[in-house]
């Protein structure tokens, strides 16, 4: 007799998200049907006393055949193009869908930049607060109409691990077209499913596949181990499945994997900082202050700064680098590129980089 599982059954703030294979059609509509029974599954979750947040990707597959689209197209104008009218559609799909149970849907797109300006990230947090508070089931995507490269998240898997963690939740469950994570490509009839991963470092020898090969999403296994590495590096556990096993899933049976939470909850803002932003940059530091960075975790003096590279304006994440070139932390600068030269190597208290607008890597 099959036990369930713990942290599944006791979560009372769950995120979900679900990729554009297990939303849409081969010719990249909506599947109405696939939307009703994952409605139907949140709308059961949600009576049964948990708060759900929907990652719900499918915006650019519900576009592609109104306009005409074979296949998902590959410049980033078009993209946007399809997004624009496949948002709506997906929305409305599910505004729809949940009307059946009482249930009202809140739209919320983001950006990089939402939640990783200090001006912005918690504006954000404050937003899904209240959507939950009036009862609200929030429907989260990236904002890919006008997200220009240099900002997106890349993936909704990795956007999802990011928003379990702004919200404060409890479990992430990620859905897809494969039910489990393997040891090896899921069509190989000798390969294993993981049931428990107990840290994701443990996979370094674990060949991992893909999600599957509908062709309408950007996101294959390694996002998916990639957003559980996130998200149980700061506390929350996770579970793999397939969107068609997701009753069995959020109900708490065995099935599916789940990667158990590993680390601690850190400041939201810094985790955003470390795993969805590119650096536009890097600030080349002096050997003293590295050891302040890294050991004092102080704030970066212009005093300690050797040289800069790239082009950044004031707010920009950047990378900090050893004298070698080797990374150490990424912040938000507080001067522009072309501003920093004159700074270099004085003797002042001109903070390049606040030590709360930093993370170490």
């Amino acid at each position: 007799m099959s036990t369930t599982r713990p942290e599944v059954t006791a979560a009372k703030r769950v995120v979900v998200k679900v990729g554009s294979s297990s939303l849409t059609t081969a010719a990249g509509g909506i599947d109405p049907a696939r939307v009703r029974d994952l409605v139907d599954t949140l709308a059961k979750l949600r009576a049964d006393g948990a708060e759900v947040v929907l990652v719900s990707s499918g915006a650019i597959a519900a576009g592609l055949a109104p306009l005409g689209l074979r296949k998902r197209p590959k410049a980033l104008a078009a993209q946007q193009a399809a997004a624009s009218v496949g948002q709506g559609l997906l929305v409305h799909r599910y505004t729809e869908e949940l009307a059946r149970h009482g249930v009202i849907a809140g739209q919320v797109l983001l950006t990089v930049d939402d939640v990783t300006r200090r001006s912005t990230y918690r504006n954000a947090y404050q937003t899904f607060a209240k959507l939950l508070e009036l009862g609200v089931l929030p429907i989260v995507n990236e904002n890919d109409t006008v997200a220009t490269s240099e900002i997106r998240f890349g993936d909704n898997d990795r956007l999802a691990a990011l928003v379990a963690h702004l919200v404060h939740a409890d479990l992430l469950v990620l859905l897809s077209d494969v039910d489990g994570l393997y040891d090896a490509d899921p069509s190989d009839p000798a390969s294993t499913m993981l049931r428990d991963v107990e840290s994701v470092d443990d996979l370094a020898d674990v060949r991992i596949g893909k999600a599957g090969a509908a062709g309408v999403g950007t996101g294959g296994m390694q996002t998916k181990v990639d957003a559980a590495r996130i998200a149980t590096g700061a506390g929350i556990p996770v579970v793999l499945t397939s969107a068609d096993l997701a009753g069995s899933a959020l109900a708490g049976e065995p099935v599916g994997t789940l990667f158990h939470a590993t680390g601690r909850r850190r400041p939201t803002r810094l985790l955003w900082l470390a795993h969805a932003t590119e650096p536009k940059g890097a600030v080349v530091l002096d050997a003293g202050a590295v050891r302040a960075v890294v050991e004092r975790r102080a704030s970066l003096l212009a005093a300690g700064v050797t040289g800069v590279t790239g082009t950044f304006v004031a707010g920009d994440p950047v990378d900090l680098v050893a004298p070698d070139g080797t990374p150490v932390a990424r912040g938000l600068v507080n001067f522009d590129a072309d501003e920093l030269p004159d700074l270099l190597g004085r003797s002042n208290e001109r903070e390049v980089v606040h030590r709360d607008d930093m993370v170490l890597l």
